[in-house]
């Protein structure tokens, strides 16, 4: 979400003139894109700011004085601490006040800290075009919505993203449209709740039938009748170019009608992995978080996801030591993961956040040093069952698209399966696509942004291993898994 308010922001500026330096010490202006989810994070932004005022003081009196600007959920958090912490800041822009940027900044340069942070019912910058900043431009996000209306009770994201609203139709599908011209070979549809979608910009779209929630969910808010929803989105965005890759994130549990589900199966350009984010694994702490279903519902809609969608990627978030929780919470959270076995995982430590539900109602008791040994033990276990999902990949041929240089070695490379699992190979020459007789006309090196077909030889709980067999097209290649896992 970050990079893409980043890619948005720009966007603005630079019609307005403004030219971007890779050079910190070069910049008359700095803007940090913030984000509010954990405290770490935030900590994060309060040491840079400190290292970039010293830098600012240093700067000789000839240059144009640095001024340092902070976007998106900080910056609504937070406001009055900012301008008056240390005096550390010049500008702050919420996350709906991108398009002020080069008025607040024009303030800036007149010695006054300048800010806006109010947010927007409407604001989804659906005319403004990212500037994409892909390091190699092969893959890209594309917002469709913003703000969030689920409110789980742990959750900052109502209180500085606002209200969920739907970027329309029309402007996705020309951005995706542009990408695809320009090379770009896998799209990310982006929100706080993708699957959630809801395009009523137009009369024509709005029925009086409300969006399906999955079996055995529910929410806080009433569900809103009419607009094209997320499974209308998916299809039309799948078919503009059957050789992009189609990911989304992050969804909630509660929208996967079966629709969804089955559009995913049945198109060979959108992946076959799901973010479907538990938290936890306690029936009891998820009424506390407010996510809307049971540990029995959750396992109920994995259990349909795989039978739709076999062979299906899942991968999940966790929470430790949530506001109550007990040790035998916990242990129903290590079941679950042992129970679904994902091969991606996001785990983090409870951090307070104020203006939550739970910050109000709920008592941060579980102390810290016990929520560090019990996430420690979610990331050991995680790790475990990983390892044995990737590992059944083990002599099976995957598609991957490469990104570039492995972080290692420099004589390997690496991309992501459809599984959006990390894959390393060495860089080397392969055979090209098949010539139209089925022969192999010559090899060629691989570049990122190129497809190819992975023989896999050894996997670990983070990633997979293999050799490199031809280069491929998404809509010609195919994945095999190993013999042993026809059955």
């Amino acid at each position: 979400m970050n990079v893409n308010d980043t890619e948005i922001a720009w966007s603005i500026l630079q019609k307005k003139g403004y030219q971007r330096t890779s050079d910190v010490t070069q910049a008359d202006v700095v803007l940090l894109v913030t984000c509010s989810i954990r405290e770490k994070a935030e900590q994060t932004i309060w040491n840079r700011l400190r290292q970039l005022t010293a830098m600012k003081k240093k700067r000789l009196k000839t240059h144009t004085p640095m001024k340092i600007g902070v976007l998106g959920c900080m910056a609504e958090r937070l406001k009055s601490e900012l301008l008056e912490r240390e005096k550390l800041v010049d500008v702050l822009a919420g996350p709906d006040a991108y398009r002020d940027l080069p008025r607040l900044l024009s303030h800036a340069q007149g010695g006054q800290q300048a800010s806006n942070v109010l947010l927007s019912l409407e604001e989804t910058y659906a005319d403004v075009m990212p500037v994409h900043h892909s390091p190699h431009g092969y893959s890209a996000f594309v917002s469709i919505m913003r703000g969030c209306d689920n409110m789980c009770s742990y959750c900052i994201v109502p209180f500085t993203r606002g209200r969920e609203r739907s970027r329309p139709v029309s402007s996705i599908l020309e951005e995706v449209r542009i990408l695809s011209e320009q090379g770009v070979k896998e799209v990310t549809l982006l929100g706080q709740n993708v699957n959630s979608y809801r395009d009523t910009s137009e009369e024509l779209f709005c029925s009086p039938e409300p969006g399906q929630l999955s079996r055995g969910f529910k929410t806080v808010y009433r569900a809103r009748p009419g607009g094209l929803r997320f499974a209308d989105l998916l299809d039309r965005v799948s078919l503009i170019d059957p050789d992009m890759r189609i990911r989304f994130t992050s969804p909630h549990p509660k929208d996967f009608p079966d629709e969804v589900l089955q559009l995913i199966e049945e198109r060979g350009n959108i992946c076959k992995q799901i973010h479907l984010p538990a938290q936890s694994g306690s029936s009891r702490v998820l009424r506390a978080m407010r996510r809307g279903y049971s540990r029995e519902a959750y396992l109920e809609l994995v259990d349909n996801i795989k039978t739709i969608i076999p062979g299906v990627s899942l991968s999940s978030d966790f929470i430790s030591g949530f506001c109550g929780e007990t040790d035998e919470d916990h242990l129903q959270t290590l079941s679950l993961i042992r129970e679904v076995r994902y091969n991606v995982g996001f785990l983090f430590a409870y951090s307070m956040r104020s203006k939550t539900h739970a910050f109000h109602r709920l008592q941060d008791d579980v102390p810290a040093e016990v929520k560090q040994l019990r996430l420690e033990e979610l990331i050991s276990v995680f790790r475990e069952e990983a390892t044995k999902v990737n590992s059944v990949l083990i002599g099976s041929t995957q598609l991957i698209l490469v990104e570039g240089e492995s972080k290692r070695s420099d004589k390997d490379l690496c991309g992501r399966n459809d599984g959006n699992v990390k894959v390393i190979f060495p860089r080397q020459e392969v055979a090209s696509q098949p010539t139209n007789t089925g022969t192999d006309s010559h090899t060629a090196p691989i570049n990122p942004g190129d497809y190819v077909l992975v023989k896999i030889t050894s996997a670990s709980s983070q990633s997979l291993r293999g050799h490199a067999l031809r280069h491929t097209a998404l809509r010609d290649g195919t994945t095999h898994l190993p013999d042993q896992c026809h059955e």
